[in-house]
């Protein structure tokens, strides 16, 4: 395990790039950095099902190997400051086109209630990583015609180039239907939803589908999705355009486990052709990495992986120097 404190804070700040880490060159959630300028890897999550465990949590890694949470494994925000339920999951972390302004999305919902208990969402937005503003979105509230809705889970943000905007999709069940995975754009405050939710993605077979995951590579988005109450795993959709309705489906699951999982992300190293894509094996209270650099073929790296703490679902973005000694500076490093 690498020394964090000597590391961190003995090399020289970098300089924050205003580069775009979403335009067609990247994938979805890093831009390939100019040089040195990213370091580090931020890991938001949150850690189970009860009300205590239902909360923005954070670690950091240095080379996206080996992991270390903030704050003692607490909480980096409270949940009943930002949620309309008291809990929050699912954390996805965007860093947006001028390369500054970061958007995380959560899930409003404590599962204490039920798994059908959730209309919302919420939109949080930060400068700094540090200090974070927060609007919940209701679901049921805002729009009409939703009387039916069962829940409002996992929700992600994407910047699509076809509109020049920021897409916040995530998945839906009505009534006694399936889990249909929805999207709408974020105003350009990031506080609230334009239009109404339209279907981003639905398999052909006509079955569930949940916790969608974007990520941008040689001109095409690749969706990886949960199959929801059916099959056993996480499956590969792709798309030239986030909004045609045009998806080829792969067959094949990408998780490299027999177990039940969920809550898949996917991120790209730092000055690397190389993708992570991990995933929350529920059922076992475990988590797994696997690598890739075609995103179609994956292979387990769990050996080279340590943790300090037990993630759920969550996300991964590459940072600076200077944001990572912010993280730190503000919630320190667990040991």
């Amino acid at each position: 395990m690498m020394n964090f404190k000597s590391n961190l804070f003995g090399a020289g700040l970098a300089l924050l790039s205003l580069v775009s880490c979403n335009s067609p060159k990247s994938n979805s959630q890093a831009t390939e950095p100019a040089g040195d300028e990213y370091v580090a890897y931020l890991f938001p999550y949150f850690t189970g099902n009860r009300v205590a465990e239902e909360a923005i949590h954070f670690a950091v890694s240095e080379d996206a190997y080996n992991y270390k949470a903030l704050n003692n494994n607490q909480p980096v925000i409270n949940s009943a400051d930002i949620s309309s339920t008291g809990g929050v999951r699912d954390p996805h972390i965007l860093r947006c086109e001028d390369g500054k302004t970061f958007y995380m999305v959560v899930t409003d919902m404590t599962s204490s209630k039920g798994w059908d208990s959730n209309r919302a969402m919420v939109l949080l937005k930060s400068t700094d990583l540090v200090n974070w503003t927060s609007t919940v979105i209701n679901i049921q509230e805002k729009y009409e015609g939703q009387e039916d809705l069962k829940r409002v889970w996992a929700p992600q943000t994407v910047y699509d180039p076809g509109a020049g905007k920021y897409m916040v999709y995530w998945s839906m069940k009505h009534g006694d239907g399936p889990d249909i995975i929805y999207y709408a754009y974020a105003n350009a405050d990031f506080t609230d939803l334009e239009g109404e939710p339209k279907q981003l993605f639905f398999p052909e077979n006509g079955k569930s589908c949940i916790d969608g995951d974007i990520v941008y590579k040689d001109g095409l988005f690749y969706m990886f999705y949960k199959t929801e109450g059916h099959g056993n795993g996480i499956k590969l959709a792709t798309t030239d355009n986030l909004t045609s309705g045009n998806w080829t489906e792969y067959p094949d699951y990408k998780q490299q486990t027999t177990e039940a999982v969920e809550g898949s992300s996917i991120f790209k190293l730092i000055n690397s052709d190389t993708y992570i894509l991990m995933y929350d094996v529920y059922m076992k209270g475990e988590y797994q990495f696997c690598e890739s650099t075609d995103l179609m073929n994956f292979s387990v790296i769990d050996q080279k992986i340590t943790m300090n703490f037990h993630p759920r679902h969550g996300s991964i973005i590459p940072i600076t120097q200077e944001e990572l000694k912010r993280v730190i500076d503000k919630w320190g490093v667990t040991e």
